[in-house]
């Protein structure tokens, strides 16, 4: 038997396939012929060959995933697992791309999912699928999702949606909060989500010492988690017996609002924190004419797109400040206890990634063993060497000198300061 994974040479898919590699079966892997390298260089980080992890020349939007004859003749009753995880996970994306990758490319995979024969068909979606819905959203919920006027919304609730109603091999969802960094290593392959906000943080270190108190944004509970947790929930539920037709929430049970974690970024980074957090709600007292009348001035409307562009942060960011869902985990805990795949407890996600990417040095081509210890030796001396003053200065303000921002650590990552609630449903 074997593996057939779509969106292998992916975020969460390269975590995915060295997992499954662990088993012992090989692994086909869809892959655009522009992308055949990139799966060759992600061989050598696997330490794989190409009987373990064979190309499939393909394409989303093609019938059959635009699989060959020859190729769908080989797979057909050989794949046990497929897992569909080829998608956008991005809010800045067109409406066009989304629709094409998420809908349009389910459907193709749920086809030839059905041409192959695959045993269980295991696809990748997302607590996006719920919209912004107010309470709490269980995994036995699906129609129940409110307010999917985003793109992103809407297509990654359509897209479960064909699994449900058109898939007719067995399946398994997955539904995933907002994946960041490696646990362990802080590995990311691009800024997206909390991440857009390192900009900022990086501005406020360089202008502010650590100590000044700073006026921030409150809102609702943002669920996050590493995404190994992900990769390895995903593969041990793949695995159990007795999971077909069921959803899973891949979430963190006790999730923080957006202000801490930003505080949370802000302490690891050696920049002021916001000690003072207004909540975001109370705009919602403003009449909407007024909020809507001074957005639409033309110089309000420059400035707001000028910060926007020059701190790289999308603009549809700002409508999920008060996120109103909760998402009840109970199933997936039921089912992980004991599994031992995934840390339980605080884990420490993406703060090594949060020096590297608001320093603009992310090394997401390399592999995990020289991550690790991929940041530059003129960083490392800024981490314990303070700015040399004189003598002369340092009798006038005293033996211990104060650090100017420009000679404060660079995103010095310390344990104490990185501690985030991972799921602790394992």
């Amino acid at each position: 038997m074997a593996y057939f994974v779509t969106g292998g040479t992916g975020f969460i898919g390269r975590f995915l396939v060295e997992n499954l590699l662990k088993r012992g079966e090989p692994v086909y892997v869809l892959v655009r012929k522009e992308s055949q390298k990139k799966l060759d260089a992600l061989r050598e980080i696997w330490n794989a060959d190409e009987k373990q992890v064979v190309a499939v020349l393909g394409d989303l939007g093609k019938p059959d995933l635009g699989v060959g004859d020859a190729d769908k003749k080989k797979l057909k009753g050989k794949i046990k697992h497929m897992f569909h995880l080829a998608a956008v996970y991005d809010l800045n994306a067109t409406a066009e791309d989304q629709q094409l990758a998420n809908i349009d490319g389910t459907r193709r995979a749920v086809e030839l999912a059905e041409t192959i024969e695959v045993g269980c068909f295991h696809h990748a979606s997302s607590i996006a699928a719920a919209g912004l819905y107010e309470g709490t959203f269980r995994e036995d919920m699906f129609e129940e999702a409110e307010e999917l006027d985003h793109p992103y919304f809407r297509t990654k609730h359509l897209s479960e949606g064909i699994v449900r109603k058109e898939c007719k091999r067995p399946w398994r969802i997955y539904r995933p909060a907002f994946v960041v960094g490696h646990s362990q290593t802080g590995y990311i392959d691009k800024i997206d989500g909390p991440y857009y906000f390192f900009k900022l943080i990086q501005r406020l270190r360089n202008m502010l010492p650590p100590w000044m108190p700073t006026i921030g944004i409150e809102g609702g509970r943002i669920n996050i988690v590493p995404v190994d947790f992900v990769a390895n929930a995903m593969d041990y539920l793949a695995h159990k017996k007795g999971l077909d037709g069921r959803c899973f929430h891949l979430t963190d049970p006790e999730p923080h609002r957006i202000g801490e974690v930003l505080n949370i970024f802000a302490k690891a980074a050696h920049a002021p924190q916001m000690t003072l957090r207004i909540n975001a709600r109370m705009f919602g007292f403003i009449p909407a004419p007024i909020l809507y009348g001074l957005g639409s001035l033309a110089p309000i409307k420059r400035m707001i797109r000028a910060v926007l562009k020059d701190l790289g942060i999308p603009k549809d960011v700002f409508e999920f400040v008060n996120w109103p869902t909760r998402y009840d985990n109970r199933e997936a805990a039921k089912a992980l206890k004991g599994s031992g795949r995934a840390a339980s407890g605080t884990g420490r996600w993406s703060l090594p990634a949060l020096r590297r990417a608001s320093a603009g040095q992310r090394r997401s081509s390399l592999p995990p063993q020289a991550r690790r210890c991929c940041w530059s030796r003129a960083e490392k001396k800024s981490w314990s060497k303070p700015r040399r003053r004189s003598k002369r200065q340092v009798a006038r303000r005293g033996s211990t000198p104060a650090m100017s921002p420009s000679s404060r650590p660079a995103m010095r990552w310390s344990p104490e300061s990185s501690r985030i609630m991972a799921p602790a449903i394992i």
